[in-house]
């Protein structure tokens, strides 16, 4: 028996909602903010060391950076001329590239900005689960039985994922393209998905719902990280092909993320969790199809798309692990299924008929 609805709180959800998007867009600043004042800093380190014809290494951002030379980033260039233990980490197979370690643990330089960003995002994830909650306590279930709320609450625990992961690592690197998708994915529930608090159709009053689209949800967060790591090592595989062949490097502000490979090896270990997640959405909604339907499986142009998501990170994990696809070619496949997954979420949803047509899911 479905509760209630409180429309009071659908309010409050809405107005929590529209409050998180504004302190998300001011964190997205504050991280871009941080990528162009560490690579100016970069910057004027080097022009120094290179008057001096000095030859220190650079520490950066997540880690220390082999490159040229250089100094801490909130300090002059003379009190970093000495040699780092972690320095052959960052200029592995980077041609000389200035890079963040690989293995994106946190250096002693403080870097202002991206503290800020940080908490920044930290008090925007709590207003936004705020909203979340209360978006659950207006409609009196969950909050995920509409593309409205799926968008919100996905974007929710993007936005969560990306904050646990930085307690092990690193990554802040990733904010201004985390926080941009988070804001992205808000604006697109609020502009075309926006649906008033209510109950949910019959079919999906089931304890299915929970289990199905919740792994759903947090599966399609591991694969926006993952999209994001993707499209940054394109962006750093680019920039260290053309920095090893004339020694240009018009794009300063990627010293602060690792090398091409760094962020390979990470996105293929959380692409192979999120796969694991993604694979009980297909299987527990083929239960929950029995449940509703009578069939398993009946072809319906949501099911053929959660099957074709699958089938293209399957192929991604099987080619870069047995076929040697690797480097761009599995940035690239990455990128496929992710766009796969936005196309499953989108296009599917509102422009298909089928059974799951009725639901927003």
């Amino acid at each position: 028996m479905p509760f209630g609805i409180n429309e009071t709180m659908g309010q409050y959800s809405e107005l929590f909602m529209l409050l998180a998007a504004g302190t998300y867009t001011v964190a997205f600043i504050a991280f871009a903010w941080d990528l162009a004042k560490s690579s100016k800093a970069l910057r004027a380190v080097d022009v120094k060391a290179a008057q001096a014809g000095t030859a220190a290494k650079v520490p950066v951002a997540a880690g220390v950076g082999a490159g040229s030379a250089g100094a801490r980033l909130d300090g002059p260039a003379d009190r970093a001329e000495r040699p780092s233990s972690s320095a052959k980490a960052g200029g592995a197979g980077t041609g000389g590239v200035v890079t963040a370690d690989g293995d994106m643990k946190y250096a002693a330089e403080r870097r202002v900005p991206a503290r800020v960003a940080v908490a920044l995002t930290i008090l925007a994830a709590v207003i936004h689960g705020a909203g979340v909650v209360t978006r659950a306590l207006g409609a009196g279930r969950v909050p995920w039985g509409n593309m409205y709320e799926f968008l919100t609450t996905g974007a929710f625990l993007v936005a969560a994922v990306f904050l646990l992961s930085l307690i092990r690592r690193d990554l802040r690197f990733l904010g201004t393209f985390v926080v941009g998708l988070v804001i992205i994915m808000m604006v697109a529930a609020s502009v075309a998905f926006w649906t008033p608090v209510g109950h949910l159709v019959p079919a999906l009053q089931s304890y299915w719902l929970v289990i199905h689209v919740s792994i759903a949800v947090l599966s399609s967060a591991l694969f926006t990280l993952t999209f994001a790591m993707s499209a940054l090592q394109l962006v750093q595989s680019h920039r260290q092909k053309t920095v090893a062949a004339d020694g240009t490097d018009k794009l300063g502000f990627m010293r602060l993320v690792p090398s091409a490979l760094s962020l390979e090896n990470l996105s293929y270990r959380i692409n192979a969790i999120a796969f694991i997640g993604w694979t009980f959405t297909l299987m527990f909604g083929a239960i929950w199809a029995e449940k509703a339907w009578g069939r398993f499986w009946g072809w319906d142009t949501k099911e053929v798309w959660t099957f074709v998501i699958w089938v293209v990170y399957a192929g991604y994990l099987h080619a870069r692990a047995t076929r040697g696809w690797t480097g761009t070619r599995a940035a690239w496949l990455s990128i496929v299924g992710y766009l796969c997954v936005i196309f499953n979420f989108t296009i599917v949803n509102t422009l298909f008929n089928g059974l799951h047509s009725y639901s927003g899911l």
